[in-house]
């Protein structure tokens, strides 16, 4: 499985990924300052999940009709790295198959996911 990191979700999260095992791509170190245009288009076109607190993601997936390889929203009240990371190594152990292709919305409490049909 391979996640893109948004910025602001932070390289501590891409480093705990890594040493999970699974390839990262960070923007924070690799990207900083691309617009998200650019990140959702690369994380299409090479099969990054992208993993992200903006909420702008779901305008580009939803109004624009963005084509994705699967978004995770981090919607978190407490948005430190350590929380990040209890949020997602529990997303990932519980729903690992569903992740892909998916916009996932994830708070401390809930989990929400959304199928979105790419265009053929």
């Amino acid at each position: 499985m391979k996640f893109m990191v948004d910025e602001c979700v932070g390289p501590k999260v891409a480093k705990w990924l890594r040493e999970q095992g699974f390839q990262v791509f960070s923007v924070y170190e690799e990207a900083g300052g691309a617009s998200d245009d650019q990140l959702i288009e690369k994380a299409n076109t090479e099969g990054w999940i992208l993993i992200t607190a903006d909420k702008d993601f779901g305008t580009k997936v939803y109004r624009e009709k963005k084509l994705h390889k699967g978004i995770i929203l981090l919607r978190l009240t407490d948005e430190r790295s350590n929380q990040k990371i209890i949020v997602l190594e529990k997303l990932i152990k519980e729903y690992k198959d569903k992740l892909t292709g998916s916009f996932v919305v994830a708070t401390e409490k809930r989990v929400r996911f959304a199928y979105i049909k790419e265009k053929v």
